[in-house]
């Protein structure tokens, strides 16, 4: 079959720009005298902005070649409008997070070009999982995605914390990443393939299913999970998070809050709806006891946090197991809406996307003033900084789920779709768990507004104009989510309309 070059360099634009823009990052950082000259950081904006308008511009544009649902690659890599949707998604927020790093790095680093082409190839590398169609590029992809994202946890290299995080995070990924490689040879040694949709057909098929060969596939699903909850930090697979994310730079720790976690649910969704659709009502059940201990334990022990990076931490392991709770229902529909289960996860991504990241950075710019990621130095915040503590008022009623913001529309799709299918004690535990996370975020709102600072602190908190632009679009993203949810939802819809005709499900 002759390969027409033009149309897949067309359809891998975004994948080009990102993996020759990070060349060119290391390239000008050898030739230019100044480490911290502000043409890396410009270069790496250019390529990031690059790669996120040829992702927009490939929206609905999977039909170039003809084939049934999307744009294959070597049928090891799919171009369809969810590959599309995650490109936009973790693009975003690379270029978020490159706005707060610029001055986060240049102070505590000389290898700034270095961490601006592992931000571009960690992007890289996400996208490419979320559009993985075979185990062999699915795993090639997870392990890009985690060395880089190894490196940058332990950037502070003269930081003991960072090492210690970026230690525990090599060896919990390491150990995960062995144990999923076995799932996976397992599902090879079963169907004789590692294409996803091969591996779907095969246990599909009515003559397998009376042989021993059906049974494998659960037991590889369930050592899979343990790669797949690693990068999203599922529990009981969390343990690496909340030591990473406090020693990591934290918009490293920003990056990994999203990024990563859209990668893991990207691959999964892939997986499961593609790879294992017929063993449905048995992972639904592995995924609920998931979801229920990832809310359960990352609000309680969030309760107990001190330090404001350690928090999040905990709250993101609570809110992937809510976003979980929407691919256990993936068979609900929303006929109004046009979304599925699948479409709430996507709707909810892309609002965590700006409700999360702008907690962090929130946090970078408090921190870059003070020094201090302590919960209680935020005492008295409102009045030296109320742009950032009004900002953050807005994020934690996001983050609880609180209308009208974003995180409530990401809930309540992901509630009702939980509830249309019949798992109302899930919904149930979600809404408790809900609960109880109002009370440690506004426990810092507490803090902010009604503990007075000490007497020797009171000059203002200043925030650099990056910093500025990045929080100020995500406190805009955050509530015209809640108050003008229609073109993103639209934009989900897109992405979970193309994996149904991928997959094309059998109910």
């Amino acid at each position: 079959m002759t390969i027409d070059w033009t149309t897949t360099l067309q359809l891998l634009a975004p994948e080009v720009i990102l993996a020759f823009g990070g060349l060119l990052v290391l390239g000008l950082d050898l030739i230019l005298a100044d480490d911290r000259h502000p043409l890396l950081s410009g270069a790496s904006f250019v390529t990031l902005a690059a790669a996120l308008i040829a992702s927009f511009f490939l929206f609905g544009q999977e039909g170039v070649v003809p084939v049934a649902s999307g744009a294959a690659i070597g049928s090891f890599f799919v171009v369809d409008n969810m590959t599309n949707f995650f490109r936009v998604l973790v693009t975003a927020t690379s270029i978020l997070v490159l706005l707060v790093s610029i001055d986060y790095v240049r102070e505590r680093s000389r290898e700034t070009g270095e961490f601006y082409a592992l931000l571009i190839w960690v992007t890289l590398a996400v996208v490419l999982l979320a559009g993985s169609t075979d185990l062999i590029m699915f795993f090639l992809a997870f392990e890009f995605l985690s060395i880089t994202s190894y490196i940058m946890v332990g950037w502070l290299r003269d930081a003991v914390p960072s090492n210690e995080g970026a230690m525990k995070y090599l060896l919990y990924g390491a150990i995960s990443s062995a144990v999923m490689l076995y799932g996976m040879s397992l599902l090879y040694g079963a169907t004789g393939s590692t294409s996803f949709a091969a591996i779907g057909k095969v246990f599909s098929n009515e003559a397998v299913k009376i042989t021993p060969l059906f049974g494998v596939a659960m037991p590889a699903l369930a050592l899979m999970l343990a790669g797949f909850g690693f990068k999203i930090a599922l529990v009981p697979f969390h343990q690496w998070s909340p030591d990473a994310y406090e020693g990591a730079p934290t918009p490293v720790a920003a990056f990994l809050s999203v990024g990563s976690k859209a990668a893991g649910f990207a691959i999964l969704i892939r997986v499961l709806m593609t790879a294992l659709p017929e063993f449905a009502p048995n992972w639904q059940q592995i995924l609920v006891v998931i979801s229920i201990l990832s809310m359960t334990v990352g609000n309680l022990v969030a309760l107990m946090q001190g330090n404001m990076k350690r928090m999040l931490a905990y709250s993101s392991i609570a809110q992937a197991g809510y976003v979980m709770m929407g691919l256990i229902a993936f068979k609900s529909s929303f006929e109004a809406g046009g979304l599925s289960g699948i479409g709430g996860v996507l709707v909810y991504l892309f609002a965590y996307l700006f409700t999360n990241l702008g907690a962090f950075i929130a946090a970078i710019a408090y921190e870059e003033a003070t020094g201090s990621v302590t919960i209680e130095d935020y005492a008295g915040m409102v009045r030296r900084a109320p742009w950032l503590a009004g900002a953050l008022v807005i994020f934690f009623l996001s983050l609880a789920g609180i209308p009208p913001t974003a995180g409530f529309i990401g809930k309540f799709f992901v509630f009702g779709a939980a509830i249309n299918q019949g798992f109302i004690f899930l919904a149930v535990v979600g809404v408790i768990t809900s609960v109880i996370s109002v009370v440690y975020y506004f426990n810092v709102v507490r803090t902010m507004f009604f503990l007075p600072a000490p007497d020797d602190v009171t000059a203002p908190v200043r925030s650099s104009p990056a910093i500025n632009l990045a929080l100020g679009i995500t406190v805009a993203g955050t509530l015209l989510f809640g108050l003008y949810p229609q073109p993103f939802l639209n934009l989900a819809n897109f992405g979970q309309r193309m994996i149904s005709a991928l997959i094309a499900l059998p109910w």
